[in-house]
């Protein structure tokens, strides 16, 4: 099931049920865009969590983040349009 999202810088989408969580963490540069990805679990004690940035060339079209492939559309300094399959 493949399915459009445009997230502006801060916006999160979970990938699916048992996958991580994704942020739209904009551009650092003119030819770089970042995506962060959380983890978050459940620990006897309470909620843990982990995420970490992702720097990809504009010019990536495709990425895989925890197993799920991305087309990226589109991407500028305030937003990216993905296509989650």
């Amino acid at each position: 099931m493949n399915s459009s999202v445009t997230l502006s810088i801060g916006d999160s989408y979970h990938l699916r049920s048992g996958k991580d969580r994704i942020t739209y963490a904009g551009m650092p540069s003119d030819n770089v865009y970042s995506i962060v990805q959380r983890k978050r679990e459940s620990l006897p004690y309470g909620w843990s969590g982990q995420a970490w940035n992702l720097f990809y060339p504009r010019t990536q079209k495709t990425i895989r983040i925890d197993g799920v492939n991305i087309s990226v559309e589109s991407v500028t300094t305030d937003e990216i349009r993905l296509q989650i399959g």
